[in-house]
């Protein structure tokens, strides 16, 4: 039977911490338990996939798509699709506990009405990362972008307007999230490499909601 959405949020009295301007860490702020369950069946429609960049290379996060469009990179370059190109059929529907979650975090963070129409889900194994970089290929640069950390714990970069100097590091954990808007939209960031946990198999994945149109 299904869990009803209100269930998935934990219960916590604490605020959201300020990364920098716009840009809010929400901690232990979801049971990620019943995410997991919504993954394998988005993973059984569309699998998980490492994407080839414009240049050649090959993406070492795996990555699937859930919601009307889906985010997508090849030698063609990086843009939002209507279908999975590895299959031809649409996306899988953004689970309607994925975009309770998206627009209750947003709300939270200070970006009420966020209702996004793409969840890339990334999977990261252990020794992976993910460079520092920007979200731009969204048509709508006035939404924020919400991303919840499922599973292994890892350290967020959050760089700012420029790669340039330190980063922000947050060591974020099973049930964070992190989101950013407004003019922090288009910051730079990226993940740490992943360090192994105790259980040999484990991985992390992260649910990034956007709206792309």
């Amino acid at each position: 039977m299904p869990r009803p959405t209100a269930d998935l949020f934990a219960s916590t009295d604490d605020a959201p911490v300020a990364i920098a301007t716009d840009v809010r860490w929400l901690r232990g702020y979801v049971d990620t338990a019943p995410l997991l369950a919504e993954i394998a069946t988005i993973a059984a429609a569309a699998p998980f996939r490492h994407l080839q960049t414009p240049n050649g290379g090959r993406m070492a996060v795996a990555m699937t798509n859930a919601g009307p469009l889906g985010w997508h990179s090849d030698a063609r370059g990086y843009r939002y699709v209507d279908r999975d190109p590895q299959t031809g059929r649409p996306w899988p529907a953004m689970p309607a506990a994925f975009a309770a979650l998206a627009a209750r975090a947003a709300a939270a963070a200070g970006f009420a009405g966020f209702e996004p129409d793409c969840c890339l889900v990334n999977r990261y194994a252990p020794g992976t990362q993910l460079g520092a970089h920007r979200d731009y290929d969204e048509h709508d640069l006035g939404q924020p972008i919400v991303s919840v950390s499922i599973g292994l714990p890892a350290v967020f970069l959050w760089y700012g307007p420029t790669r340039r100097g330190p980063p922000r590091r947050v060591p974020v954990a099973d049930g964070d999230v992190v989101v950013f808007g407004g003019s922090a939209r288009l910051g730079y960031h990226g993940v740490r490499r992943l360090a192994a946990g105790a259980d040999p198999a484990a991985v992390r994945h992260n649910l990034t909601f956007r709206r792309a149109r």
